[in-house]
């Protein structure tokens, strides 16, 4: 008999007839052992893991994707009494689910809900992957009924306990021994992420979880190349949808000994992410990570709030140059706040900004300048407020340094053109050029408002000097 490497090599080289061949009759064997055990436990476990193989192409490999393929590897993996044939025949559907959309709604349609979340209960790794991925891959174009997989079949029980019991091992060692531990929990977290997207009805069954999530994710340690690599995105993610806000919590997240803990856990994360995604990656890698920081810094007692803001607002070195000018987070928020390339990302920062200015249009102004601050009120119907062109000094750089209410600057370090003043020559230059300018945007659809200029002559306001004319420099 062919080493199982061997095998594994000969069933990927397998193209064509040839492939379709040797799927139809592995299917076939396996249909047949349902009706009568006709295959030893090594062969039934073989003709699966060569199975495998030929389901990560969907090519030449059509029965295993039809209802009655579907209903055979079920059967395999719900109804056998041998752990290896059950993860070996959930592999096959997990790779059937994924590549082949109808497929999904042909499992659910078979009625193994309740064996799934009885199998999601084992303590085991490789079956709380498969599982969870199975549940997860069905949320999607299936009439799965979510609510009663919590109620009837205890789903929520099953991954609050699995989320318990990672958070113990974190809690051990920070660092996973086993690679399936982290594709495990990063499973767990992905399913529950759905489930409380598409189910927010029964969000308040998963809040037992959030004690487990914050634990994994501050004493966690991955191995990951970017900061917001899974599974730390899966822990950000799964938070979004949480009930941040409850009580029965709340000493999880700011614990009375290190209140700031999860906090500084999450904007040291940002700040690494600052250098780690392009623009095109921004909306779906940090924009979650920015909405939990709001989350946990509205629920926040005031002195975490203060923390939050100590380490998100300008601050005084900001201050020194116009905002948004800097190297540090602060200025980097205060930039994408306005990225045009990351719509969802720039209305979390300043949704955020705003909540950390208490939803007072005054203090927003001030903290982070009027030219932040104005795209923000004006789409928002806020009006904008009376002392806004005035100059400030009660944000945060201090009180005895007048700012800028425009650019966020302290007003002593600001630059003033060192050149000599324009005269009265190329004033009007200047003029004339803006003038032509304006009639070309105007002309070519650009704009739609009247030129200014020309209203002016139009209404009288306009006055023609003599070519001998002196300013009166008094």
């Amino acid at each position: 008999m062919a080493q199982p490497s061997q095998q594994t090599a000969a069933a990927a080289a397998l193209t064509g007839p040839e492939k379709l061949a040797a799927v139809t009759s592995l299917m076939d064997k396996l249909a047949e052992d349902l009706v009568s055990i006709s295959l030893l436990p090594h062969q039934r476990d073989s003709a699966l893991e060569e199975l495998k193989i030929y389901s990560r192409d969907p090519r030449d490999a059509d029965p295993i994707f039809t209802k009655k393929g579907i209903e055979t590897l079920a059967r395999h993996a719900f109804n056998s009494p041998s752990s290896t044939t059950s993860r070996n025949a959930m592999r096959i559907l997990c790779n059937a689910l994924l590549l082949k959309q109808e497929t999904r709604q042909m499992l659910v349609d078979l009625g193994y809900e309740a064996k799934l979340c009885d199998k999601l209960k084992s303590d085991n790794r490789d079956d709380e992957f498969l599982v969870s991925r199975i549940i997860f891959l069905t949320t999607y174009g299936t009439t799965v009924n979510l609510t009663e997989l919590i109620d009837k079949h205890h789903l929520a029980d099953a991954i609050n306990k699995n989320l318990e019991r990672h958070a113990k091992q974190r809690s051990a060692t920070s660092s996973a021994t086993d690679p399936m531990e982290d594709m495990a929990l990063s499973q767990t977290l992905q399913l529950l992420f759905n489930i409380t997207h598409y189910c927010n009805d029964r969000v308040s069954s998963f809040t037992a979880a959030i004690p487990h999530i914050v634990t994994v994710l501050c004493k966690g340690s991955f191995p990951t190349q970017r900061p917001l690599d899974p599974p730390t995105n899966a822990l950000v993610n799964a938070l979004l949808n949480l009930e941040i806000g409850s009580k029965d919590i709340r000493s999880s997240l700011y614990p009375q000994n290190d209140p700031n803990v999860l906090a500084n856990r999450l904007i040291d994360l940002l700040s690494r992410s600052m250098t780690a995604y392009k623009n095109e990656e921004l909306d779906s890698s940090v924009t979650p990570l920015i909405g939990v920081i709001r989350a946990i810094h509205e629920h926040a007692p005031e002195e975490v709030k203060n923390f939050i803001r100590s380490r998100l607002l300008p601050t005084e070195a900001d201050r020194s140059q116009v905002l948004g000018r800097t190297d540090s987070l602060p200025s980097w928020l205060l930039k994408n706040s306005t990225n045009p390339l990351a719509p969802q990302l720039r209305e979390t920062i300043s949704n955020l900004f705003f909540d950390m200015s208490d939803k007072d249009a005054s203090k927003f102004v001030e903290n982070v300048g009027y030219g932040f601050a104005s795209g923000f009120l004006f789409n928002r119907n806020l009006p904008i407020p009376q002392n806004a062109s005035e100059a400030f000094s009660t944000a945060q750089g201090g009180p005895n340094r007048p700012i800028n209410p425009i650019t966020g600057q302290f007003l002593d370090s600001e630059r003033h053109p060192e050149g000599p003043e324009m005269t009265q020559e190329e004033k009007e230059r200047e003029a004339e050029r803006l003038f032509v300018l304006f009639e070309r945007l105007r002309a070519n659809g650009v704009i739609s408002a009247e030129n200014p200029v020309r209203t002016a002559v139009q209404e009288g306001r306009f006055e023609e000097l003599p070519d001998d004319y002196e300013e009166d420099l008094d």
